[in-house]
């Protein structure tokens, strides 16, 4: 799996701009079309008494305007990504996304 920075890239190329937050703060604007993502899980595999895998899962919030961002399709292209829910919070549309990275 690769690091949270060439997730990053992953992410900004699939959405088609820099619109894309890692654990922003409350207080950041943010401009839609969005993609926020945090670290949820890691899924750790041991043998010999010690770790050897250590994959991290995110969740991925897509948010927009539009309910059927394109976007989504792309992110669950992605190998490990499972669709989780989707909600409307003021009036945006947040689709989340779980990936293992």
């Amino acid at each position: 799996m690769g690091t949270r920075l060439s997730l990053q890239d992953k992410l900004e190329k699939l959405l088609g701009s820099k619109n894309v937050y890692y654990q922003p703060p409350e207080s950041l604007k943010m401009n839609y079309p969005a993609i926020r993502y945090s670290v949820s899980d890691i899924d750790i595999d041991y043998g010999d008494n010690t770790s050897y895998l250590k994959n991290k899962a995110y969740d991925i919030v897509v948010i927009d305007k539009m309910p059927d961002n394109p976007v989504i399709e792309k992110i669950l292209s992605l190998p490990y990504s499972s669709f989780e829910r989707h909600y409307v919070y003021d009036n945006l549309n947040h689709d989340i996304i779980k990936l293992y990275y």
